[in-house]
């Protein structure tokens, strides 16, 4: 009888995981963030596909009916054609179209500001923190001096001054929001420029523009990426606050916080849903940005887990 013995076989070698592959898992192990990001997606698509389908341009005036103005919910148009499921504002717009459209308009403001402020905020930041000196005072007095004031009050200010608009929003929100990627930057920045990889950038008498835009930003993103996702919610919320005082987007053109404005009225009056749909949808968008957010700020900076 002969005897087989078996081949031994090498160990597999450990799979490495890439950075983001890393980053995606950690991420994924927050079912409540995961669920969050979801929804926030599906609130984006549904921004993004708003004239596509949204049963009413709410913005087209000849679509509009007076005669349909503060309908409820389920109720059906004069010419039994369509089906206001969230019920009718007073202008005899579709609640549910003008929450599709008003969600393009938020988080198209909420998004542009944050970007551009976290870009000023960001270069000021790093340049304070990498210059130092009399730079660093100035720019960090800056900071203290727009921080000192109350948001609302600085955005009401520079609206009273600028008028509506939207365009006129959005550079009072990239005024009062520049401030806090400024000082999260610089506080990073102090820290990485004592590291060993920018004293060796320093002796190999690298550009200062290659060292900060290629060696110190990149080290600065997860806490820049944080507060952005975080002033993106804080900049949707300021600007439905400041369209709902009548400072903010125009009338023809309603954005969450306006639609809100236009059903305050009526509340005590039983006609609830032109003010509470637009809440609601207001308030999930608000709190899905914020829960990825934090947790998005426990995975890039795992001393922070909990």
């Amino acid at each position: 009888m002969s005897v087989t013995t078996a081949t031994p076989t090498p160990d597999k070698a450990p799979r490495v995981e890439t950075p983001l592959q890393r980053f995606i898992s950690e991420f994924a192990e927050s079912k409540l963030a995961l669920g969050a990001l979801i929804v926030f997606l599906c609130i984006v698509l549904i921004a993004l596909f708003a004239p596509l389908i949204a049963p009413q341009n709410p913005y087209d005036l000849a679509q509009l009916d007076i005669m349909d103005g503060r309908l409820e919910p389920g109720s059906r148009n004069g010419d039994d054609t369509m089906t206001f499921w969230l019920g009718t504002d007073d202008q005899g717009r579709d609640m549910l179209s003008g929450i599709m459209y008003g969600l393009r308009i938020s988080l198209m403001v909420g998004a542009g500001s944050a970007i551009v402020a976290a870009v000023v905020g960001a270069s000021l930041g790093m340049l304070a923190a990498y210059a130092g000196g009399k730079t660093d005072t100035v720019i960090m007095r800056l900071v203290d001096l727009q921080l000192s004031f109350p948001t609302i009050l600085s955005a009401l200010m520079i609206l009273a001054f600028l008028g509506k608009g939207i365009m006129n929003v959005v550079i009072a929100l990239i005024v009062v929001e520049w401030a806090y990627y400024a000082r999260t930057v610089r506080g990073t920045a102090l820290v990485e420029r004592r590291r060993e990889y920018i004293e060796a950038a320093q002796c190999l008498a690298l550009p200062t523009r290659r060292i900060i835009f290629r060696h110190l930003l990149p080290n600065c993103m997860p806490p820049l990426i944080v507060v952005a996702t975080i002033q993106i919610a804080r900049a949707i919320a300021l600007e439905a606050t400041l369209s709902f005082l009548g400072l903010g987007v125009p009338i023809t053109e309603p954005s969450l916080g306006l639609l809100i404005a236009n059903g305050y009225e009526y509340m005590l009056s039983g006609k609830y849903w032109i003010s509470f749909y637009p809440g609601i949808a207001l308030l999930v968008t608000i709190v899905s940005i914020n829960l990825v957010g934090d947790h998005l700020r426990d995975v890039l900076n795992p001393r922070l887990k909990k």
